[in-house]
């Protein structure tokens, strides 16, 4: 802290003048001739180089790969916290003890328990749970299946090298294959996995074979009873033996699963990194996350149960096999309803099949639409569209719900078939044996064997359905994932890199284009640009400035012509992309820390007062896109990482136009220009500052993507051309006024400048937000989350589910306990027609309570989906009012991933999963209360073990579901950071790529990954810890029934004998199921709980009140602050202070000041963004705090700082509510200098704006904005630095626009340009968030205050005398 506070006061005392000090100087120089500085521009080299050399071995071994990334991650430290496996690994406290542990602890997960006592103890943090095993990790999951990848895209020849061949195949005739390259990775894993199923499906089927002996010994009273004991010690042992091989091969399976989606996840990271922007372009940022969100986890839940597919198969083969044992022939008229099931199977999955595809591309427009709403929820907020936009989403959001209610009804029919089809094949199985032949008798060891080995046909019929439904719809996923991973990507070789000649970059004949349909938007360009230049790129809006840069840094492609570039790039974008890291950590961006050029980089970009400010300093998490940072202060960090990074090559799009003009010219002086940081370097900034010009090397005018004319400074004066007019009005001015200038400022610099920007941030900034960390709930999941679901449930529909499964499942008890009195009554049946009258009674009455039980299924399946569609819909629906009904720091403040993560995964286990759950668990419950009962009634000394075993299993169950619950809810955390990451990456691929950190990235993305991994893995590993002792605890109650059976022989039959065994036999199952679907439920219930978190978060106020303004208010735009006191957060000092001043009708109002003093603030408060402590607010005599949001902000209109677009056509995005005409529109779009672009255009009004309006310039885009508040006719405008990415000629031509079209109107103009607001009738000047002056500029000039110097300070007055002489 000490250190920091001399760097702050030595750059206070440096900064005295706008140029830098001779310290200042000095400093730079022994930095950049000292060892340190060389020793970081070696490491720097040596790390691009590793970078470059650890492609060159494809058929290296994995571990040869992974040492080489090691090397690499320790030359270039990480991008960010803990961002390298190494670190992590080292100081890893909570190894995995699981290979080091005996045979029976793993089979058992003994080694768990100290877990599950923790969790038990105390909710569980990501510090207490096992790291994964090095296999397990994604660091060594990704390289194995990339590499697979990689031979599956060129096809059958020899492996590429890495750094000749991207992950794009270059075969024409060959198909890349996702699942054979899949295939190729895990083949052992999955074999392995192959052969563990095959042996507990095996083992399955030893216990009914084992029951007909315990059946036959009850039956033929035998010699010894000993033979009665030995079968009920096999039983336990067969039954232990298939739990603890089913449950190695669930450990197993599960965690392939994971490692399969870690892999595509990996691969589709990578993809999206290296993605040709005309490729880009076809996919919007929500489908490409719901490719990681959706599509990933789709492949991971087909691995799951993809063993199904052929043990299923198998297992009906070996029940088919022991029933051909009991009842001969007559099996095939069972086999034959299982064939004629299979058509309707079929018809099922391709019907599902286009349903998943529906649905998926309508999942794809929500959350494409949720994505721009998230990030431009200001702009919504500003103009009162919420309604508007919510009204979007829940359309697209019913379109989605008519697609569950068919997949939906669909289940139900599969419900049926689930249910129908296992008494289907018992019914024709016993009826063709009893009606084959009169001589065939039910006895009870054929009835309860055959009923055992149907109970395990059940789950293979019940899952194949589904297993094959998962499949159709993987295939769609799959199709996604392969196209998307086809893509074209950008070509490297477009832009010669290795270029060594005498010139930085060069273009000889050169022409560009962004898509392959497009024509091209750069033309001819002829340029050299000498090494150590400073270039300035000048023109009008869309004239090609940014997409000059592009074409240097190889994002667009190339045409025709030769491109060349010589060393290393850095790039600052128009729109300054921020990382959700420290500050810090965005400026070293990898890079190796050197402490006196780190902090010489935050000097010279006037960062030190910033950092004062922040909280923990440059410490300080900022958060996503930079939302917790002021435009400027996002740019000037944007450029520190720029400087900071030592490149050769540097390209500054335009990052002057969001800072203030005094620390503009800071930045000029002490970074840009010949006396900055960067004066040795290549340097091509694309600028509207006249300013920058006479500083330039070089100057190149665009128009229409072409170089119309380049030289220096004096050359385009003295050509006398288009642009030569423009140079001289502007350019001028800067030149003949700078000396005086920089006399007044440098007499005010020492006293005012730093002062004002450190003491002036009490602004939005003023103790700066902090980003909220999601929060991970603790303790049981509240009775009252689950009530709420049962509530949107519906309680008539509640009601009419129990009652229909409660009804299935009494008539399934009931049918069995027929067929128990059918074999008993058989055996005293003498006579031939008597037993045939039985025969035909018993199996008419079995086959009416088939169709019975079939109905109430269809039944319960139905009422089930109409509830669970209700209770979606409205769920949905809460959530997405109450986040729009939150205030706009709570977006400002936390990350989109977390809220993206609601509405994708947690909507969707409420969508899909949480009813499954339910019923699940409803139909265990019964069964296990039918079971008991069985048995208790069949030998009532069975109550004495079934309440220990009860108390067991609930003790089990407790203990288990504290740490069960909160390891999920680490996991549904720890899934947000994968997601923002990924967006984070999407919106910010240029710039990494410009910089070449494209490893470091995946290595993060590696990390976060990991970080998820951990959380599934200690789940996976919880749930079979629970299933082990649930299964034995049955295990244990199937043995005590069955020695109960065998020593009560003599008072009972071998038909209840047999009733009570093939019941005892399902509860190991069932029991395990009940239990687990119970915890699932629970655990679930989280999604539901992260769902209702956001209602009950403190709201904005109401958008209508009852009180409701005039309906033609505001009709003279009289604006008035009384006494005004307003804060952005309690605990903070005021933002504005005492502020009181009142505008008259019509009247055009500047509001000024230095960075922080409150501008922002005051335009906020205004539309109640943030609401005042003190005073009111009055607009025409209303006090505005008394009305409704929308009511207000209604009736105002802004055009703000960052220009907002919303994909779709042109003519949304400039009348989203479609109020206007098209004739209006093309009248604005003509007054905002667009008409001939739009004319331009294919579609004209209905061209398609891409995502965030990339397709377009930011200067058309804030052209668009102006358009559109020219169509939204208020009294009052606010202009919040409209104009800031605009060329000065463009400016001009929109500020007497805007005077004439808004000419009755009161305009508030806050204005970085001081030049923009000088023909306001006023002048309010702020600093420290109060009003210091406020007047005419003219007569604000005379009285040498804060804004004679800041007029001084742009260069618009030369001296005293001649402002008062101009003004007047």
């Amino acid at each position: 802290m000490a250190q920091q506070q001399y760097y702050l006061t030595n750059a206070m005392t440096q900064q005295a003048t706008m140029m830098p000090t001779p310290v200042f100087q000095s400093t730079m120089q022994d930095i950049r001739a000292g060892p340190s500085y060389c020793i970081w521009e070696n490491l720097q080299h040596n790390g691009n180089e590793m970078e470059q050399n650890e492609g060159q071995l494809e058929n290296d071994s994995d571990r040869s790969r992974e040492r080489r990334h090691k090397k690499s991650r320790l030359a270039k430290s990480s991008l960010f916290r803990n961002g390298s496996h190494e670190k992590h690994s080292i100081g890893n406290k909570n190894l995995n003890p699981e290979r080091n542990v005996s045979f029976f602890s793993r089979v058992t997960y003994w080694w768990f328990n100290s877990v599950i006592t923790l969790g038990y103890k105390r909710p569980l943090q990501r510090e207490d749970l096992f790291e994964l095993s090095d296999d397990d990790s994604s660091y060594t999951v990704c390289p194995s299946f990339e590499k697979q990848w990689r031979k599956e895209i060129i096809g059958p020849t020899e492996v590429p090298r890495e750094d000749e061949e991207s992950l794009l195949g270059k075969g024409k005739n060959h198909k890349p294959s996702l699942l054979r390259a899949l295939w190729q990775t895990f083949r052992r894993l999955l074999i392995q996995i192959a052969l563990l199923k095959v042996l507990a499906d095996s083992l399955a089927f030893i216990s009914p074979q084992i029951l007909k002996l315990i059946i036959a010994f009850c039956d033929n009273q035998p010699m010894f009873d000993w033979n009665g004991s030995t079968y009920a010690i096999a039983l336990l042992v067969a039954a232990a033996s298939h739990t603890i091989v089913l449950q190695i091969y669930q450990r197993f399976n599960m965690l392939t699963a994971a490692k399969i989606k870690t892999a595509v996840t990996g691969v589709v990271y990578k993809k999206a990194l290296n993605l040709a922007n005309c490729s880009r372009r076809q996919f919007t940022t929500g489908e490409v996350v719901n490719l990681i969100s959706a599509d990933a986890q789709q492949l991971m839940d087909l691995a799951v149960n993809l063993n199904l597919l052929w043990s299923a198969p198998f297992q009906i083969l070996l029940a088919v096999f022991f029933l051909w044992q009991d009842l001969g022939p007559s099996v095939l008229a069972g086999i034959a309803v299982l064939v004629l099931v299979i058509p309707l199977n079929a018809v099922v999955a391709s019907r599902m099949k286009q349903l998943k595809k529906s649905q998926m591309k309508t999942k794809d427009r929500r959350v494409k639409l949720l994505n721009e709403i998230l990030h431009g929820i200001k702009i919504l907020k500003l103009y009162a569209w919420e309604p508007s936009f919510l009204q979007k989403v829940v359309d697209i959001r019913e379109s989605e719900m008519e697609v569950l209610k068919s997949s939906g009804y669909l289940t139900a029919f599969s419900m049926l078939m689930l249910t129908c089809v296992p008494f289907l094949v018992s019914l024709a199985t016993f009826g063709v044996f009893v009606l084959a032949d009169d001589g065939n008798v039910l006895t009870a060891s054929k009835v309860f064997t055959s009923i055992s080995l149907f109970n395990i046909l059940r789950l293979p019929l019940f899952d194949l359905p589904t297993v094959i439904s998962s499949v159709v719809q993987t295939k769609v996923s799959l199709s996604r994932l392969e196209n998307f991973l086809s893509g074209e990507e950008l070509k490297l070789q477009d832009v010669q890199t290795e270029y060594l000649g005498g010139h930085a970059v060069g273009f000889t004949g050169a022409s560009f284009r962004w898509d392959k349909t497009g024509r091209p938007a750069l033309r001819d360009l002829n340029m050299k640009i000498p090494d150590g230049s400073l270039v300035a790129v000048v023109g009008q809006v869309g004239s090609g400035k940014s997409s000059l840069l592009s074409s240097i840094l190889g994002e667009m492609e190339k045409v025709e012509g030769l491109v060349q570039r010589k060393g290393s790039v850095a790039y600052v974008s128009q729109q300054a992309w921020i990382q959700n890291a420290t500050l810090q950590e965005n400026i070293l961006f990898g890079s190796e820390m050197n402490e006196k050029l780190y902090h010489a980089v935050l000097e010279a970009c006037c960062l030190l007062p910033d950092i004062e400010l922040l909280q923990d300093g440059d410490q300080t998490e900022i958060g996503e896109r930079g939302v917790n940072l002021s435009g400027g202060q996002k740019q000037r960090v944007s450029l520190a990482r720029a400087v900071y990074s030592g490149a050769d090559i540097y390209l500054l799009d335009d990052p002057l136009s969001a800072v203030d003009v005094h620390v503009g010219r800071q930045l000029l002086d002490r970074v840009i220009g010949p006396t900055g940081l960067m004066n040795s370097k290549t340097c091509i900034l694309v600028t509207h500052s006249p300013a920058v010009l006479p500083l330039a090397d070089m100057i190149v005018v665009m128009e229409d993507g072409k170089i119309i004319e380049m030289g220096s400074y004096q050359k385009l004066l003295s050509d006398r051309q288009k642009f030569a007019e423009f140079l001289q009005v502007y350019c001028q001015e800067t030149k003949g006024s700078r000396s005086s200038a920089e006399e007044n400022t440098e007499k005010l610099k020492s006293s005012t400048v730093l002062k004002e920007i450190s003491k002036g941030r009490s602004e939005e900034k003023q103790g700066q937000r902090v980003l909220n960390k999601e929060k991970v709930a603790t303790g049981n999941v509240k009775g009252s989350v689950i009530k709420k679901y049962l509530q949107s449930f519906g309680w008539m529909w509640v009601l009419l589910t129990i009652g229909a499964y409660v009804g299935q499942n009494i008539i399934s008890v009931g049918q069995n306990w027929l067929l128990s009195t059918w074999t008993s009554e058989a055996k005293q049946v003498q006579d031939l027609a008597e037993w045939k009258d039985l025969r035909n009674s018993r199996l008419t009455i079995y086959g009416l309570m088939g169709l019975m039980q079939g109905l109430l299924v269809c039944c319960g399946a139905f009422v089930l989906t109409r509830g669970t569609l209700h209770a979606s819909r409205i769920l949905h629906h809460q959530m997405l009012d109450s986040i729009l009904h939150l205030p706009l720091l709570f977006f400002e403040t936390t990350p989109m991933g977390q809220v993206i993560s609601r509405f994708t995964k947690d909507i969707f286990t409420i969508d899909e999963r949480f009813h499954y759950y339910l019923r699940t668990w409803l139909n265990c419950m019964l069964d296990v209360v039918g079971t008991v009962l069985i048995i208790t009634v069949v030998t009532p000394t069975f109550l004495l073990v079934v309440f220990p075993l009860a108390v067991l299993y609930l003790t089990i169950q407790r203990y288990y579901i504290a740490s069960s619950r909160q390891i999920r809810r680490l996991d549904g955390a720890s899934r947000s950071p994968v997601i923002s990451h990924f967006s984070e990456t999407l919106f910010g691929v240029s710039t990494i790529r410009a910089y070449g950190y494209q490893d470091q990235f995946i290595n993060q993305n590696k990390q976060v990954v990991n970080e998820n991994l951990v959380c599934y893995y200690n789940n996976v590993i919880s749930n079979r810890w629970l299933a082990v002792r649930l299964e034995l605890v049955g295990i244990l109650m199937i043995f005590l029934a069955a020695l109960f059976m065998v020593y009560n022989k003599d008072s009972m039959d071998s038909g209840t004998v047999g009733l009570a065994m093939s019941y005892a036999l399902n509860i190991t199952a069932t029991l395990n199921f009940w239990v687990r679907k119970a915890c699932e439920i629970e655990t679930n219930a989280v999604a539901i709980e992260r769902v209702y978190e956001y209602a009950e978060m403190e709201k904005e106020a109401p958008w209508v009140l009852s009180k409701r303004p005039p309906q033609r208010w505001p009709s003279q735009g009289i604006v008035k602050f009384i006494n005004y006191e307003a804060r952005y957060k309690k605990d903070l000092e005021p933002a504005l202070k005492d502020v009181t001043f009142q505008t008259l009708s019509q009247e055009k109002v500047g509001i000024v000041g230095r960075t922080g003093a409150g501008k922002s603030t005051l335009s906020n408060c205004l539309f109640r963004i943030i609401e005042g402590g003190k005073g009111i607010i009055l607009i025409d005599g209303v006090d505005i705090a008394s009305i409704g949001l929308h009511d207000l902000r209604g009736k105002l209109n802004i055009i703000p700082q960052d220009p907002i677009l919303f994909s779709g056509p042109l003519r949304l995005n400039l009348d989203p509510l479609e109020r206007h005409s098209d004739a209006e529109l093309w009248q604005a779009l003509e007054i905002c200098y667009l008409k001939d672009f739009v004319c331009s255009l294919p579609k004209q009004l209905h061209h398609e704006v891409s995502e965030g309006g990339e397709n377009l310039s930011v200067g058309q885009r804030q052209l668009i904005c102006l358009a559109r508040a020219l169509l939204r006719k208020t009294k009052i405008l606010i202009l919040d630095e409209a104009t800031a990415s605009i060329d000065m000629e463009t400016d001009n031509l929109v500020q007497l626009t805007i005077r004439k079209e808004f000419s009755d109107c009161t305009i508030l103009t806050i204005a970085h340009r001081i030049h923009t607001i000088m023909d306001s009738d006023r002048v309010l000047v702020l600093d420290s968030g109060r009003i210091v002056e406020f007047d005419s500029p003219s007569n604000l000039i005379q009285r040498n205050g804060v804004f004679f110097h800041m007029v001084s300070e742009a260069g618009i007055i030369q001296n005293k005398s001649d402002s008062v002489s101009h003004w007047d």
